[in-house]
C-alpha cells in the first residue's frame, strides 16, 4: 500500500498525504488536485473507486522515549487497547531530535493513519510551535493528548492532576514532621513542570526550595545536591528516575534514608517497590489514561469532537519506606 501511495504521488506530483486523502475521499484537497490524482492512480492501474479493508485501522501512538519504564507502560497498555479494539498501533518514538513530530501529517497521510495518540509530545513544550499538531487537525486526523494540552489545539487532552501530585506528596511530608521540603524537578518549560511548581509554591514554600534540571538520573542527582546544601531534609521529584537519582547523591554523602532524608517520586513505575528502600511515590494512572484516550479517539473517529477539553486523573500518593520522620 506504501509504495502504491508513493507511486500515485510521483505521478501526479503531490504528497503521499494528499493521494491518500483523495483515495479516502476526505476533504480538503482541491477539486483540481483530486481529479489529477486520479487520473495519474488509473493511468498506473492502481482501483480507487473501493478503499481497502485495511485503510484505517492504524492509529499511530506517539512516545518521547522508551529508556523510562513509565513511557514504555504507556506504549505497552495502549497496544494491549488499540488491538482489542480491533486497531494497529503504529509506535513513533519522537527522540531528542523530534523528527518523528515533525515528519509526521505527511508520514501518517501517506499511511492512511485516521487518528493520534499522544504521550507528552511537545505540545507540552511552551517554546515549541503547535504548527505540526494544527497540521493533524488541517488534514483531519484525530488527536488525542495525554499530558500535553494546547488551545489552539483541536483534540481530546488527558492529564494527571500535578498540582494534586504535589499536595499529596507535600502533606505526607509536613505529616511526619517535615518542614524543609525541597521541589527537584525537570525543564519549567514543559507544563507538568510549571504546573507542579506552581503548586508548590501555593503551598507557602519559595523559589528558594525549587531546583529545575532534568528529567534524568543525573538531573535528580543534581538537584539534591543543591538542595540538601541548603539544609531540606525532604525532597518531592518530577519522576521516579530522578528520585533514584536524588537517592544517590544522599548516599554518596553517608545520609540515610529515611532517617536523614526523605525522598518522594512520581510515576510509580512498575520497579520502584524493589528499590532499596522502596521508593514512596505519585502513582500515575497510566492504565486508566490509557483506556480514556483510547475510547475517546474511537468516539472521535466517528464523531470529531466541535471542541477542545481536557480532563485531569487525580493520581494517589503510594507510601512506601523511602519516606520517614524528621530528623
Amino acid at each position: 500500500m506504501i509504495a502504491r501511495l508513493a507511486d500515485i504521488a510521483a505521478a501526479a506530483g503531490v504528497s503521499t498525504a494528499t493521494v491518500s486523502r483523495v483515495l479516502n475521499d476526505r476533504p480538503g484537497v482541491a477539486q483540481a488536485t483530486r481529479d489529477q490524482v486520479l487520473v495519474a492512480a488509473g493511468r498506473l492501474g492502481i482501483p480507487t473507486g473501493q478503499p481497502s479493508a485495511a485503510r484505517g485501522r492504524h492509529v499511530a501512538v506517539l512516545i518521547p522515549e522508551l529508556g523510562n519504564p513509565t513511557f514504555a507502560a504507556f506504549a505497552n497498555e495502549l497496544s494491549l487497547l488499540l488491538s482489542a479494539a480491533g486497531r494497529v498501533m503504529l509506535l513513533l518514538v519522537i527522540g531528542p531530535s523530534r523528527t518523528a513530530e515533525e515528519q509526521m501529517s505527511d508520514v501518517l497521510g501517506g499511511l492512511d493513519v485516521p487518528g493520534v495518540i499522544s504521550v507528552s509530545g511537545t505540545l507540552a513544550d511552551e517554546l515549541s510551535s503547535p504548527e505540526r499538531y494544527l497540521g493533524l487537525n488541517r488534514a483531519g486526523i484525530q488527536l488525542v493528548s495525554i499530558n500535553a494540552w494546547h488551545p489552539e489545539v483541536t483534540g481530546s487532552f488527558l492529564s494527571t492532576d500535578d498540582a494534586a501530585s504535589v499536595a499529596q506528596s507535600v502533606a505526607h511530608l509536613r505529616s511526619l514532621g517535615h518542614t524543609r521540603i525541597g521541589l527537584a524537578v525537570g525543564q519549567r518549560r514543559y507544563q507538568p513542570t510549571a504546573r507542579k511548581v506552581a503548586a508548590f509554591l501555593d503551598l507557602g514554600f519559595d523559589e528558594s526550595s525549587v531546583v529545575s534540571t532534568f528529567f534524568t538520573g543525573e538531573g535528580g542527582q543534581s538537584a539534591a545536591a543543591r538542595l540538601l546544601d541548603a539544609g531540606h531534609t525532604a525532597i518531592v521529584c518530577g519522576s521516579d528516575v530522578m528520585a533514584l537519582g536524588a537517592m544517590r547523591e544522599a548516599r554518596s554523602r553517608g545520609l540515610d534514608i529515611p532517617g536523614d532524608v526523605s525522598v518522594v517520586g512520581f510515576d510509580d513505575s512498575a520497579l520502584m517497590p524493589f528499590t532499596a528502600p522502596a521508593l514512596t511515590t505519585v502513582h500515575q494512572p497510566v492504565a486508566a489514561l490509557c483506556r480514556a484516550a483510547v475510547d475517546a479517539l474511537l468516539s472521535a473517529l466517528e464523531r470529531p469532537p466541535a471542541e477542545s477539553t481536557e480532563m485531569l486523573f487525580h493520581p494517589d500518593l503510594i507510601i512506601r519506606q523511602s519516606t520517614g520522620p524528621a530528623a
